[in-house]
């Protein structure tokens, strides 16, 4: 049960951090670099995973448009979103996206414009048919919830004619909507009989990629510098909001003010619990009076092309520096990191302060 429940903070986490990173940016920043952030991030996701994933799920050799509602039907399924799928013909199939978002979770999503959500589309769903060398296949949306509207649906159509950038996503309310499908005969993957444990993993993989994504993007969008500080403000107050939630799920002591050994002990088994869901290879131990949680490696970041790794980090830390004020005020901890030719080192300090 407790690896299950790291598994969900690691999904409840990163899920809030990318809804939170955008959030931030529209406040912040302007809706304008919020929507250019959200385009990047979908577009630099359908480039890595698309085309692998269709031959992945077996898909590959459906008609274009099916196959590209049933890439969204099922890739969403695998990360724990609920999903509809209907197939109208060889040329026409539709995906939705009924309420409540994932992405967009909670009361966030009145706080996000339509262009910002519109972004996604064209990021990915718009770029299909480039990359299937199919020039004539576009998505008409009918609806997004970010509008009020009972979920985000569209269908993939295949035009039969070569189609300009700018009619590859076409949004067409009030003329059409998804027909009723019955939930009970929906495509199902073997993921029906996963047991739970499977299930989280996946849950946490699945938000593990938004983040993986989102480093680089955000460096590339607003430089090092500013993308640390940005998602470093952000990762901090989701640490802050979600560590009481996350912590009770592990039966965990939540919202102490001892400041002492017991209470850096708590938080050490949460952090420790939490970066080896995530992947990371932790170990514990007591040292003068602390209690030290060191990693080997950043898997996070693995392989991921950063401007710069170490601000990249720091920014990343943040999420653990604000589970740690949530968790216990009177506590101090201090983070050291290095990277070199043998990769990271990363030790967390948590001591009374």
């Amino acid at each position: 049960m407790a690896d299950l429940a790291a598994y969900r903070a690691v999904g409840t986490l990163y899920n809030a951090l990318m809804t939170a990173l955008v959030l931030g940016l529209v406040t912040r920043r302007g809706e304008n670099t919020a929507r250019e952030y959200v385009f990047r991030h979908f577009r630099r996701q359908h480039l890595e995973k698309f085309l692998p994933g269709l031959k992945k799920l077996g898909i590959a050799s459906e008609p274009h448009a099916p196959a590209c509602a049933l890439y969204h039907y099922h890739s969403n399924a695998l990360g724990g979103v609920k999903t509809g799928y209907l197939r109208e013909s060889d040329t026409k199939a539709w995906v939705r996206y009924p309420p409540p978002r994932w992405i967009w979770k909670g009361t966030a999503i009145a706080a996000v414009p339509h262009s910002v959500s519109a972004a996604m589309l064209h990021g990915w769903h718009g770029h299909n048919g480039v990359s299937l060398g199919n020039p004539g296949l576009g998505f008409v949306c009918t609806g997004m919830t970010v509008d009020g509207l009972p979920g985000l649906e569209g269908y993939y159509l295949d035009h039969g004619r070569p189609l300009k950038e700018e009619e590859r996503v076409r949004f067409a309310y009030g003329t059409e909507e998804m027909p009723r499908v019955d939930w009970a005969t929906q495509p199902k993957l073997e993921t029906a009989s996963w047991p739970e444990e499977r299930r989280q993993k996946t849950f946490r993989s699945y938000a593990l990629e938004y983040v993986r994504t989102l480093l680089p993007t955000l460096q590339e969008l607003l430089g090092p510098a500013d993308a640390r500080q940005e998602l470093g403000r952000v990762a901090r107050l989701v640490g802050l909001q979600f560590h009481e939630e996350t912590a009770r799920d592990l039966d965990l002591p939540t919202d102490l003010e001892r400041g002492d050994l017991l209470s850096a002990r708590d938080f050490g088994r949460w952090l420790s619990a939490v970066l080896t869901a995530g992947g990371e290879d932790v170990a514990a131990e007591e040292e003068d009076g602390a209690v030290v949680v060191r990693a080997a490696g950043w898997r996070v970041a693995r392989d991921l092309a950063l401007a710069d790794p170490l601000l990249a980090f720091d920014a990343w830390n943040e999420l653990w520096l604000g589970a740690a004020a949530a968790h216990d005020r009177f506590l101090k901890v201090q983070t050291t990191r290095s990277l070199g030719e043998k990769g990271w080192s990363i030790a967390w300090r948590i001591a009374p302060r």
